[in-house]
């Protein structure tokens, strides 16, 4: 009889902490400058395009307000918006997408 062989079992790696998707979504909402509304940790909503992005912040550009530069762990969501011009078509949905903070 001939011994048992022992097997090694891979262990599987585990997986990125970065995709490097964010910043790939973040800079085409930049260089379109995309409407987006931006929901912070505490509630409130914003509403701009991005201008600047970096790892720890962004910068929010406002039409009549002031720019905003926000920190990254202070946002929950990003959702592109829109603008309105005329009556919507469809369910709704169109145009738009959103991002949750940390994906």
């Amino acid at each position: 009889m001939t011994p048992a062989i022992p097997t090694r079992r891979h262990a599987k790696a585990p997986p990125p902490g970065e995709t490097g998707q964010e910043a790939l979504y973040l800079r085409s909402l930049s260089e379109r400058q995309v409407p987006v509304a931006v929901k912070l940790r505490g509630g409130e909503v914003v509403r701009g395009w991005i201008e600047y992005f970096d790892d720890g912040m962004l910068r929010l550009t406002r039409e009549g307000k002031p720019n905003l530069f926000i920190y990254k762990h202070q946002i929950e969501t990003i959702t592109e918006t829109a603008k309105r011009r005329g009556p919507r078509k469809g369910n709704g949905t169109e145009g738009k997408s959103s991002i949750r903070a940390g994906e």
